[in-house]
């Protein structure tokens, strides 16, 4: 993980000399003779292409919005056959690295599909239960950010959570935590929702040239795990066809679990049918 780390700040830290890594490293594959898959060289040629590419495109444009629903959030699935996404979010840090195990069971007892949002620091706290999340064929794994901060170029802070500071800082939040769940899983997210799901529009067209979809919702199903059990059955039954709901798998002392387990079944019995972000 190290490694990663490193050629990834390498890539996004203009005033260093690893831009001339490449060079180095042909002379020295050269002088040793050394066989190396030139396909993995190139593609990693590309990638820091285009890395350089999107810092050089945004580092001196200004923000224009902030928010949760801005243009480019996808806020909705397509709302045919009554279907709905549901999100769960895992946050990490000293409060935030816990596993609501009773939730996750729940779930897959019942067969009902989830995209979990999954940042790097509950990674690094949960390790064999993130593994086997990610062989779970109910649970679609995507990327939280690597220090779960709201998405920014200019350190705007929501909820006392300073955001990314820069182009290179926004790149870096998505993609550290990108190489890390494809490193332990061989599969690449798809989906990026940052911490506190707030972005200002330069970061989100920053996210979108990584190719990643921004996830934002439309029904925020348990206050980021401070509503009560009666709150979150409210607030879920208010879902339409084509709602995303936000909640949280990461806080097992919360009521989480207790409302989605009712609200979620009155809404199956009500001909709702839930799907991953993916599919």
């Amino acid at each position: 993980m190290k490694k990663i780390i490193f050629i990834i700040l390498c890539i996004v830290m203009s005033t260093t000399g690893c831009s001339k890594m490449p060079d180095t490293k042909e002379e020295s594959i050269k002088e040793n003779n050394i066989q190396v898959d030139t396909s993995q060289v190139e593609k990693e040629k590309r990638e820091e292409d285009k890395i350089n590419n999107i810092i050089k495109t945004y580092e001196n444009v200004e923000p224009k919005e902030w928010g949760e629903h801005l243009k480019g959030v996808v806020s909705h699935i397509d709302d045919k056959n009554k279907e709905i996404a549901l999100t769960l979010d895992a946050c990490g840090g000293k409060h935030g690295s816990r596993y609501d195990k009773e939730l996750i069971d729940f779930l897959d007892k019942e067969n009902i599909p989830a995209t979990l949002f999954i940042n790097y620091r509950w990674i690094e706290a949960n390790k064999d239960i993130f593994m086997n999340l990610s062989k779970n064929n109910n649970f679609e794994i995507e990327n939280h950010g690597y220090s779960h901060k709201p998405l920014s170029v200019n350190k705007r802070s929501v909820y006392n959570i300073e955001g990314t500071s820069d182009v290179k800082d926004v790149i870096k939040e998505i993609k550290l935590n990108d190489d890390a769940i494809y490193k332990l899983t061989g599969k690449k997210p798809k989906y990026f929702r940052s911490g506190t799901a707030y972005y200002d529009d330069v970061a989100i067209k920053i996210a979108d040239e990584l190719g990643y979809k921004i996830a934002g919702f439309s029904i925020n199903g348990d206050g980021g795990a401070t509503f009560s059990k009666e709150e979150i059955i409210n607030e879920v039954r208010k879902v339409k066809a084509g709602d995303i709901i936000i909640s949280h798998f990461n806080q097992p002392n919360g009521n989480t679990y207790e409302g989605l387990k009712k609200a979620l079944i009155i809404l199956r019995e009500e001909g709702y049918k839930f799907v991953k972000l993916d599919e």
